[in-house]
Order: C-alpha cells, then sequence, then structure tokens
C-alpha cells in the first residue's frame, strides 16, 4: 500500500470559496437547450415546456450560476430574435455550430428556467457581430425597471420585474479564429472597455468579465490577457480562463497529468494580471473565472461537431463519459477550489447532453453522467473554507519524464466551522493511499460520513439502460491513531471524508 500525509492547521488558509465557483453553462449549441432542458411535449415538460426531470437532476447537482448563451454562439446571436411573442420570432441559420436556429428559447425563458431551478444567471453578450451599444440596450431590457423603450418593451412581453443580472461576459473567445467576429487583443480590449463603460453607466451595479484567450495552447496566450487588461483594467473584475483536458491514445497517465496544467495555467494568469496592476501601482486585484472547462476529447473532430442541412438542435459533442475522465475532472474541480482565493467564478461546459453532466434522451429518459458526482459533493461540502495543505505523497510520471502526485486533494472548513471535508483523487490505478491526517490546531471528533467512486473498469460510464453503473457509494471508516486520522484512499478513486472537528 502507498502512503500519504496530509498537514492542516486552521491558522492556514487559502481563502473562501465563492458560491459561483460551482457554475455550469448552457449553450445554444447541440441539444443542451433543445431536448435538454427545454422540450415541450416531454411527459415531464411544465406548462412552460421545462422537462422537470432535468430540474430535478440540476437542483440535485447543486450547480450556482449558469453561463448563457453561449460560447461561440453568442457571438452571432441578435437578442431581440429571442424575446416577444414565440410564434413571431424569426429562424436563423446560426454559423456557430452550422444548426438553425429556432429562437423558441431566449433571454425570458432562461430567467424563468434560472428562477424556477434557483440558480443565478450569467448572461454574456455579443462583441462578435454587434457592439456595445446594443449590449446597453439588452442590459437595460433586463435589469432597468421602467420607463424606457426597451424596459416597458420586457413589460410588454410579461416581465415586469427586472432581472436584475449582476454579472455579464464581454464576448467569448475573441482571438479564436473559429470566432465570428474574431479581433485582435488591442481591437478586442478597445471593444470591451467602452462596452464596459456604457453598461457602467446604466447599471453600475454589475460584474464584468473580459475574455482572456481561448486556450493556454493558443499563440496569443499570456499577451493576449496583458494587452486586454491593460485596455480594461479599471472597469472590469474578472478575466476569463478556458480548458479542455484530453486523452491522446491510451496514455492513461498523461491524461491523468491533464488536470495538472490548471494550476499552473492559473498562476499565469494571475501573473499577468498583477504585472497590469504593479505598472499602475494598483491595489486592485483581478480575478478569474474560469467559466469554460471539462474533459472534452472524444467528439471535438470538426467532423463530428456539424451536420449538412442546417438541422435543429442536432446530436452533437454528446461525449459519454467514464471512470477514467471522472477522477481528471474531479482533479481538475480540487485544483480550482485549491485557487479560490483568485478564481471565484467557474462553469462546467456544458450543463445538458453537450459534454454535459446530465444526459437525456429527446422524449425520455434523463441520467447523471459520472462527471456528475464530484462536481455534487463539492458544490455540496466545499462551501467555506480552504486549508492551505501540506501533502506528501507518491508520484507517477507522465510522458515528457515529468513527476505529478498520485493524490490530488482539497480541504474546506464548513462556513460554520463544525465540521471539514476531504477531498481526494487517487491517481494510483494499482495501489490505495494508506493516508495520515494531522489535525494540528483542530479537537478531533467523529467521522461523519465518507464516500467513494471507483470501478474495476476504468471505460464503464453510465448509459439510459444502466444508469447507476459508475456512482459513488458509502467508503471505508476512517481512525484516530496517535491524534492522527487515518485513512485509506482506494486506487483510481474520487473520495470525500467528512470529519466532525473545531479549532482550537
Amino acid at each position: 500500500m502507498a502512503k500519504a500525509t496530509i498537514i492542516l492547521d486552521p491558522a492556514f488558509v487559502v481563502g473562501k470559496t465563492d458560491p459561483r465557483l460551482f457554475g455550469s453553462f448552457v449553450e445554444h449549441l447541440g441539444r443542451c437547450v433543445y431536448g435538454g432542458i427545454f422540450e415541450p411535449g416531454h411527459p415531464t415538460a411544465d406548462s412552460e415546456g421545462f422537462r422537470q426531470d432535468v430540474l430535478e437532476l440540476v437542483r440535485e447537482l447543486g450547480v450556482t450560476v449558469i453561463r448563457y448563451p453561449g460560447g461561440n454562439f453568442v457571438s452571432g446571436y441578435n437578442w431581440e430574435d429571442g424575446v416577444g411573442p414565440v410564434d413571431r420570432r424569426p429562424r436563423r441559420r446560426e454559423l456557430a455550430w452550422f444548426s438553425t436556429e429556432s429562437n423558441a428559447f431566449g433571454t425570458n425563458e432562461f430567467m424563468r428556467w434560472c428562477a424556477k431551478a434557483g440558480l443565478e444567471p450569467m448572461m454574456a453578450v455579443n462583441l462578435g457581430t454587434r457592439g456595445a451599444d446594443e449590449a446597453r440596450a439588452l442590459l437595460e431590457y433586463c435589469n432597468v425597471e421602467s420607463g424606457t423603450s426597451l424596459s416597458d418593451l420586457r413589460h410588454e412581453h410579461g416581465h415586469p420585474a427586472p432581472h436584475g443580472v449582476k454579472l455579464w461576459c464581454l464576448g467569448n473567445e475573441m482571438d479564436a479564429p473559429w470566432q465570428i467576429g474574431a479581433k485582435t487583443a488591442r481591437e478586442y480590449g478597445t471593444l470591451a472597455r467602452e462596452t464596459a463603460k456604457l453598461m457602467r453607466w446604466l447599471d453600475p451595479g454589475i460584474e464584468l468579465v473580459a475574455c482572456g484567450s481561448s486556450s493556454r495552447s493558443m499563440a496569443t496566450f499570456a499577451e493576449w490577457e496583458r494587452v486586454v487588461l491593460e485596455e480594461t483594467f479599471d472597469v472590469v473584475e474578472y478575466i476569463s480562463l478556458h480548458g479542455y483536458f484530453s486523452k491522446h491514445g491510451d496514455r492513461s497517465r498523461d491524461f491523468m497529468a491533464e488536470a495538472d496544467w490548471v494550476g499552473r495555467y492559473i498562476d499565469e494568469i494571475v501573473a499577468v494580471a498583477d504585472s497590469v496592476a504593479a505598472r499602475r501601482r494598483s491595489p486592485k486585484r483581478i480575478m478569474l473565472s474560469f467559466d469554460e472547462w471539462n474533459v472534452w476529447y472524444r467528439t471535438r473532430d470538426r467532423a463530428t461537431r456539424t451536420k449538412p442541412g442546417w438541422p435543429e438542435a442536432p446530436a452533437i459533442l454528446e461525449e459519454l463519459y467514464t471512470m477514467e475522465d471522472a477522477l481528471v475532472f474531479g482533479a481538475a474541480l480540487l485544483t480550482l477550489i485549491n485557487r479560490c482565493h483568485r478564481v471565484k467564478a467557474a462553469c462546467v461546459a456544458q450543463l445538458v447532453n453537450v459534454i454535459g453532466l446530465i444526459m437525456t434522451e429527446t422524449g425520455g429518459r434523463c441520467w447523471r453522467q459520472p462527471i456528475f458526482y464530484p462536481f455534487q459533493h463539492a458544490a455540496q461540502w466545499a462551501r467555506g473554507t480552504v486549508l492551505d495543505m501540506r501533502l506528501t505523497c507518491g508520484t507517477f510520471v507522465a510522458g515528457d519524464g515529468e513527476h505529478f502526485p498520485d493524490l490530488v486533494s482539497a480541504a474546506v472548513l464548513a462556513e460554520d466551522g463544525k465540521n471539514l471535508a476531504l477531498f481526494c483523487v487517487n491517481r494510483n490505478f494499482d495501489q490505495a493511499i494508506d493516508t495520515e491526517i494531522n489535525l494540528r490546531g483542530f479537537e478531533l471528533g467523529n467521522l461523519l460520513e465518507s464516500h467513494v467512486m471507483t470501478s474495476d473498469d476504468l471505460n464503464a460510464t453510465n448509459t439510459a439502460e444502466y444508469p447507476q453503473r459508475v456512482r459513488p457509494e458509502k467508503g471505508h471508516a476512517a481512525t484516530v491513531r496517535e491524534g492522527t486520522w487515518q485513512l485509506s484512499v482506494p486506487p483510481a478513486s474520487w473520495s470525500v471524508f467528512r470529519f466532525e472537528c473545531r479549532s482550537t
């Protein structure tokens, strides 16, 4: 059996997790909206067409904020197409995903769905084909109470109360050649600054996210962030990051290491943002919004992303996740939690069907993907203070010869200070890890519960016929020996241990 040691002390903390860290993403892409969250005529659909079976799983998941309507989709989207009487809304050929968009679901439907799910909306504005005035107009439609043309139009559309959207994204992946209306860093930064200016004049209480580079692999990476923040530093709170993790062939060890670059990515963007602050001699710190992240590799080939004939809501990018994927997903999630002092918002892309946490059959069943469970556990028990952990464990070697820790872990002291959640991903496929938890400065209490998700088959997945093949079960007990907790983390597993404890 491999061994690990974790030292925790309530005096040493990373920071508090923001509720927005546990967000997801709904884009007009494939079957995420149509056939996912919205399907009039489905046996469980309510009077507005919202699938109640999906809503139940969304509530169970514990997601807090939803980014909408894109994604690549937003860079060609006219928000006016999605409001007003549904029978008068135009059908469009949508160029981001080469689909036909009916516009049967739009801004007000999204807001009503968020209200039913108990979620905060995170809206993106189109800075691809449109600009500052259109963004201002959408904000006026959503947030101004009454007495203006667009706020009164919202009243006419059946929504007298303002939507009160606080968090806004200034475009999406604007450095990407695949993006509608792609721009240089200076072009985008100037447009984002002017858009932010108008939006803030209209509603000073909003929070704004500037687009970072589309990924760490882009040639524009880091220099893009520097230029954009030089333009927008004074008018935004966040810069965005996007990242997807891929497996190449049968290289499972390299795949496990994919999650580790998340921490490096975050640290690099923090360094760039703080260098911009330093040149201004400013105490302001730009926070990070990791508003697209997930495992995604099986359906990334361009040939499988679109279908000919401009179909409506085609089944594309429907990744079926495995136990192995859940390990990488869980390790990345814990890395975000361990950087919570700068990562204040994050959105798993996406919520339903499209590289989704939840899968559905159009007209039929829905079920949880294996990645559902690590997210659910973190959303429930990682609310509070993240402790600055000292972890010692074995390592594995990835393809370039670099060593990575077998164990990825995060420890979160609950908001009431009465219990501690320890999250662990064991990336050793062959051995359990015998782990000693040294809780300095804590009064030891009882083990409240433990949960473990593992499988003899790393390729095991969940389907409509077998929806619970991969799921968490009651975990091993932990014991106290010589003032420390002793526990075993099974091989190739996601585990959560919750302890009763108080700081002394």
